[in-house]
């Protein structure tokens, strides 16, 4: 009984290994990204002259935001490899970060990044605002909102949760 049950656990154990088939996925949709960056890129540099200054602050924006997302992406490949496959035996100090990201933690930063990403987008929405109805704006806005709250959540919930046990959590004071 004691051998089946070894088979079982050692079973459960290797199918984390089909997770590197995501991970490469993304590393391949990360290599399309860049490609998709590359133009956007040369489309700003060739258009540079003609660009008023709020159409290249958008151009800018968008490239901001492409290298928002491609950074999440990577943080997300790294450190899911490395949380729930295998440790990353000669990553050396090129990642300090590296080992220190546990599931909440990577949460919390992706969360964070939408928001930040979400940011962006509303941005270039209020700097187009002529282009869009009030409707647009309103919900863009709303979903901005409720990524923050929810990333603040996830951090209250992941503050709460990593207390010590048996001692309340330190929230932070109120106005």
């Amino acid at each position: 009984m004691k051998s089946f049950e070894n088979f079982i656990e050692n079973l459960i154990m290797s199918t984390r290994w089909l997770l590197v088939i995501f991970y490469g996925g993304l590393g391949a949709a990360l290599l399309l990204y860049a490609a998709s960056f590359v133009a956007k890129f040369w489309k700003v540099a060739t258009n540079v002259f003609i660009y008023d200054e709020s159409d290249m602050i958008l151009a800018m924006l968008g490239l901001i935001d492409a290298a928002l997302v491609a950074s999440l992406m990577v943080m997300v490949m790294i450190s899911s490899y490395e949380n729930y496959v295998s440790r990353f035996d000669n990553a050396g100090h090129d990642l300090s970060w590296l080992g220190k990201l546990d599931s909440g933690s990577l949460k919390i930063k992706v969360a964070s990044s939408i928001v930040a990403i979400s940011s962006i987008h509303l941005l270039q929405v209020f700097l187009n605002a002529n282009q869009y109805t009030n409707d647009k704006i309103m919900w863009s806005t709303i979903l901005h909102m409720t990524f923050v709250v929810s990333a603040l959540l996830l951090a209250l919930v992941d503050r709460i949760s990593a207390s010590p046990k048996g001692k309340e959590a330190v929230l932070p004071k109120g106005p």
